[in-house]
């Protein structure tokens, strides 16, 4: 089966559909898809429609990390586009810029309240509109540093570790997707999970080349991932190729965790 197929007369969302990963997701699911909705920050998404010229991609600004917000978006949104067919999340969160030793508490849970909340949150709104049609798919973002720590020795100062409530947040949502899965199968819906590997952005690239270099000998392939290699395995998963596949953490790593 070919994935590309089974989204011809689909609506998709996609949260943080305008972000370094979400770009080449909301593009190709413009090109395949019946209707996309690309939620981010102010301006970015509309941004993305504009600059890619996408032609079935309504641009939605929106904060997805606020959960007290969220009942209220999904609310308006099925309301104006109908419950989705699938969603790809990839807003998070973290405390970027601490080191272990600074970070606070209040650092620590604030991860938790913007990243990891707002997924329950937003997972639970949108799968109890999906269940009385018997069907959906949702696909959530992990990590690699949700699996594994990451390696502090690759990380010469003045760059700072990725920061530990980050990583935890990764894997509780890994854990989150088993959990959902495990819910709402009965009712026709699936849950799946794309933990990506390296992908700096260009802008990381640029700015430390020395740190690349770590991070490239680290994985099998002795690269870092480009961000359209993420596509494929999202599609995949979110598409009806893989119709008996939840519960799944898909590794997107170039082997970054096989060692």
């Amino acid at each position: 089966m070919n994935p590309t197929n089974s989204f011809a007369g689909k609506k998709i969302w996609v949260t943080g559909g305008a972000g370094y990963l979400g770009t080449p997701v909301t593009c190709a699911l413009d090109a395949l898809a019946e209707h996309v909705v690309c939620f981010d920050l102010p301006g970015r998404a509309e941004a993305l429609v504009r600059e890619q010229k996408l032609a079935r991609t309504r641009a939605i600004s929106a904060d997805v990390n606020d959960p007290a917000a969220l009942p209220l978006l999904v609310e308006k949104i099925v309301a104006e586009h109908g419950v989705p067919d699938g969603l790809v999340h990839l807003a998070f969160a973290s405390s970027a810029g601490k080191t272990f030793e600074a970070l606070s508490a209040a650092d620590f849970q604030n991860t938790f309240d913007r990243a990891l909340t707002p997924t329950f949150v937003l997972c639970r709104e949108v799968a109890q509109r999906m269940k009385p049609r018997g069907s959906g798919n949702i696909v959530l973002f992990g990590s690699m540093y949700g699996i594994v720590s990451p390696d502090p020795r690759i990380y010469h100062a003045p760059m700072i570790t990725n920061p530990i409530d980050y990583g935890a947040s990764k894997a509780a949502i890994i854990q989150m997707v088993r959990y959902l899965a495990v819910h709402y199968g009965p009712s026709g819906l699936r849950f799946n999970c794309v933990t990506p590997g390296p992908f700096p952005n260009k802008a990381s690239q640029a700015a430390a080349p020395a740190f690349i270099e770590d991070l490239s000998r680290k994985t099998a392939l002795n690269r870092v991932g480009q961000n359209t290699e993420i596509v494929g395995p999202t599609l995949f998963l979110l598409s009806d190729a893989a119709s008996f596949v939840t519960g799944h953490s898909l590794v997107v790593d170039g082997g970054w965790t096989a060692w």
